[in-house]
């Protein structure tokens, strides 16, 4: 009897000091913005765009394709609310920017189909947000004359935040 529950102690003590690094190995940690952080991209996006004489809106969304943040110029058209978020989205779901996904889903190309998928913008303006090489959030920007300015405003929203982002 004595042997049965030392076998047992040993193997509840066992059990209990392997159940942290099991759920360690079966669980995983993402980066992600704060919405303070968030907001400033957007701010900063609109800004950029701004200063262009253009006026768009911009959303974040955070790694799972969610609208974090959001902020639209008072003049940019009703359609660029759900444009900047779609682009954004698109970013992340692909783990690639929109400018480079519009180069590889042209007529003929491997990746032709992406563009009629639900969702999906292939237009530029929509880029990933990185902390640490892995993806933390997606920028938007619909609104600009060319996809090339959104893409520029994008830009500056990431630039406005990458020191908080180290």
């Amino acid at each position: 009897m004595k042997a049965a529950i030392s076998t047992l102690l040993g193997s509840a003590v066992l059990a209990l000091t392997a159940t942290p690094v099991q759920a360690e190995e079966a669980t995983f940690n993402n980066p992600s913005l704060v919405p303070e952080v968030a907001m400033k991209a957007v701010k900063a996006a609109v800004k950029a765009c701004r200063e262009q004489e253009t006026q768009v809106t911009a959303a974040v969304v955070d790694e799972g394709g969610n609208t974090q943040a959001l902020m639209r110029d008072r003049y940019a058209g009703p359609h660029t609310v759900d444009t900047a978020i779609s682009k954004a989205w698109t970013a992340v779901s692909f783990r690639t920017d929109t400018l480079e996904l519009r180069d590889i889903t042209e007529p003929g190309k491997s990746g032709y189909g992406i563009q009629n998928l639900p969702n999906v913008t292939i237009l530029g303006g929509g880029k990933q947000i990185m902390v640490n090489g892995r993806i933390a959030a997606g920028i938007g920007v619909s609104g600009a004359p060319s996809g090339g300015i959104d893409d520029q405003c994008a830009t500056a929203g990431i630039d406005a935040i990458q020191e908080e982002l180290l």
